[in-house]
């Protein structure tokens, strides 16, 4: 960094310990693990993101509503990705933390295997059933026909991205997230650019934007495993894995294996609740047409791209609280989640604002209609506000992954997606509420889990739960 963006840096730290938010000896412990991970974030955010834009540009509504049903599943796929990986982060970092490397190790092992056990099923149904499980959503023809396409041939995707996610959270657990942000940053500018040459040069509308993700995924999957094999980059400043997989690891090892799924069953209950809830939505929004579901997908698209500096400072407090859990310093572990809490709300205020300033500009890069225009402008104001929620939830979750408490926030996500979002979406159905629904539904799905992760958080129950995974326990 150089001397200026440090001066300036320095001051915002300086009126960050003032105010109360975080102290600067855990400000830059936290930032220099989240920035590449806010980086590695928007990278993979900003591919489907992209995809949907550029297929708004080559195809229409009908090709970006069918995107949207397609990417409903595909987001399934990175939510069950992340419930594994939690396990992993969760294992890896508190082992790491209490210097017992072989069982970090272990742990990134089993859990390559478990995510290419998980992924297999996942493929095969996506080319079997791609077309029934669009037509769930009760898409229109044209919708239905590019939906399809889609899933069918981002279906090898899904290995690649699980084994992806894994690696991604074996670095952060063991505090390096240059690495994995190098590699998914690279793997985000190829996708765009093979999807932009199949979409545009080749003239393969959606099934060129399937294809230029599995590629790129598949790319990503290839420079990760180098380092998770222990193999050096050279001179690119990336690492290889201090935990790396080597031959001597077993194949299956069953204590880790049921401590991965102890850890990583709730996240992934949570995980998928977060996905599975955006199906009745979109149902709910194909009855209001096509303009509706891509406006929904528009602000999705724009809260994750925001969502980007939850993937760096929820990690960075799952892998800060479970390093100081693992070396047995409690109190120190409390501090950082409840700075990084703080820390995390304030960023997302901040970014929330700028998104609803420019709300109608950003909808223009998707939509050129102007119904569609000012409907998705709408929902992009949504979503920018439900973020700041969605903030104080990840770096309120990411404190409980780290400690390995994961049954409650699966509880939480639970109660605020269908205890509350879906009865609001679907009171638009019934009531002159309307598409107003749908906004409702956006905030309460993020506002409910963020309050109760934030209680959990403050309860200190977690602490409790750490003792049971660090390196003083046995596996099983």
């Amino acid at each position: 960094m150089k001397a200026r963006q440090l001066a300036v840096v320095s001051i915002l730290v300086s009126a960050l310990e003032r105010l109360g938010i975080i102290d600067a000896e855990r400000f830059w412990p936290t930032m220099e693990l989240a920035w590449p991970r806010i980086v590695t974030g928007f990278a993979i955010m900003s591919k489907q993101t992209a995809d949907l834009a550029m297929v708004g540009v080559a195809v229409g509504t009908a090709g970006t509503a069918g995107l949207a049903f397609a990417l409903g599943y595909w987001q399934l796929v990175t939510m069950l990705g992340l419930g594994l990986a939690g396990g992993t982060v969760t294992l890896v970092s508190q082992n790491y933390g209490g210097e017992a490397a072989d069982r970090a190790s272990l742990a990134v092992s089993q859990s390559a295997v478990l995510a290419v056990a998980l992924s297999i099923p996942v493929v095969a149904v996506f080319l079997a059933f791609a077309g029934p499980l669009i037509d769930l959503l009760g898409a229109d023809p044209a919708p239905r026909r590019y939906g399809t396409t889609y899933l069918v041939y981002v279906a090898p995707a899904v290995v690649f991205e699980l084994l992806n996610l894994v690696a991604s959270r074996t670095y952060t657990g063991v505090g390096d997230t240059f690495t994995e942000m190098m590699a998914r940053a690279g793997g985000a500018i190829l996708n765009i650019v093979l999807s932009g040459a199949f979409i545009f040069g080749l003239g393969m509308g959606v099934a060129g934007a399937a294809i230029g993700t599995t590629l790129a995924s598949g790319f990503v999957t290839l420079v990760l495993a180098w380092g998770m094999f222990g193999r050096s980059y050279g001179r690119l400043g990336m690492q290889p894995s201090p935990v790396p997989i080597t031959r001597s690891s077993p194949p299956f090892d069953a204590a880790m294996i049921r401590q991965l799924i102890e850890i990583a069953t709730p996240e992934i209950g949570r995980r998928l609740a977060q996905g599975l809830v955006v199906f009745p939505l979109l149902w709910i929004a194909a009855t209001f047409g096509p303009v509706v579901v891509t406006a929904l997908e528009v602000g999705r698209r724009v809260r994750g791209l925001i969502n980007s500096v939850n993937w760096g400072l929820s990690l960075a407090s799952s892998s800060l609280v479970g390093q100081h859990l693992g070396a047995a310093e409690e109190t120190e572990a409390d501090a950082y989640g409840a700075a990084i809490i703080r820390l995390s709300t304030v960023l997302y205020a901040g970014v929330a604002a700028l998104v609803m300033i420019f709300a109608e500009p950003i909808a223009g890069l998707f939509v050129s209609d102007p119904d569609a225009l000012a409907q998705a402008a709408v929902f992009v104001v949504v979503g920018a506000v439900s973020s700041v929620t969605f903030g104080i939830d990840g770096a309120a979750a990411g404190a409980l992954l780290g400690a390995g408490d994961t049954r409650w926030p699966f509880v939480a996500s639970l109660l605020g997606r269908y205890a509350f979002a879906l009865p609001a979406a679907a009171l638009g159905l019934v009531t002159p509420l309307g598409v107003g629904g749908l906004y409702l539904a956006l905030f309460l799905e993020t506002a409910v889990p963020g309050g109760i992760n934030y209680w959990l958080f403050r309860s200190g129950r977690w602490k409790a739960v750490s003792r049971r995974y660090r390196p003083s326990s046995e596996p099983g």
